[in-house]
């Protein structure tokens, strides 16, 4: 498969990967009254200086999307095409809307692999239902299950990360899976301002060039940290 060098045709601007884009991104613009309620109880969590553990959030997060923007989600895509992606890890898939973006700049890019991962079933099996559907099942794999195992090995040298899983993780999956980064590599962690206490560890690491990262936290979505292998 040839990278695509016809920008009319961009898997990202045509069916049936945009169709499938502008319904999951109205879907989850439809849970308004379910994101409230997250936000209220998160709000409840801060000021009781309380952290949910893994299982909670899972539970506490079963029905919703709480998905990138848009611009994040373009962002990604754009970086992906920069990058020639072939290979990149997801943690925290979710219902699919980054990976479609993420499937899409690798498609593009002439083949490769998303390597996602996903600990709620029932969001696994919409997912890969969604990537179907936007024909780029092909190019991704979803692994169900804990992202300590299931990301272990990415399978090659990986060009690219989206962190948008449990908070508190962020910072011992980008550690488990730096051996396989490349130079140059690039690094999105989302929720930077939403969850800032949780990931000031994670923030602190990326930001300090000694661990091998250089970083900068955009004001995009609800803070992206956006980080490159030295």
């Amino acid at each position: 498969m040839q990278l695509s060098t016809d920008p009319a045709g961009l898997s990202i601007q045509k069916p049936p990967v945009r169709t499938v884009l502008e319904r999951l991104h109205s879907e989850a613009g439809g849970q308004m009254l379910g994101l409230a309620g997250l936000s209220v109880s998160m709000l409840r969590d801060k000021l009781l200086r309380r952290t949910g553990s893994l299982p909670h959030e899972v539970e506490r997060l079963r029905d919703l999307y709480v998905p990138v923007s848009r611009k994040q989600g373009e962002l990604l895509y754009l970086v992906g095409r920069s990058l020639r992606a072939r290979r990149i890890v997801e943690f925290g898939t979710s219902f699919g809307i980054s990976t479609t973006y993420l499937a899409a700049a690798v498609r593009d890019n002439g083949g490769g692999s998303v390597i996602g991962s996903e600990l709620e079933p029932t969001k696994v099996t919409t997912a890969r239902r969604n990537l179907e559907e936007a024909g780029l099942s092909e190019f991704v794999e979803i692994r169900e299950g804990d992202a300590h195992e299931t990301l272990q090995d990415p399978g090659g040298v990986v060009d690219m990360v989206l962190l948008d899983g449990f908070k508190q993780l962020y910072l011992p999956i980008l550690k488990m899976l730096t051996p396989h980064l490349r130079q140059g590599a690039v690094i999105f962690a989302d929720n930077i301002f939403t969850f800032r206490r949780a990931l000031a560890p994670y923030v602190s690491y990326v930001q300090n060039p000694a661990n091998g990262f250089f970083s900068v936290t955009l004001f995009l979505g609800d803070g992206t940290e956006y980080s490159v292998r030295l």
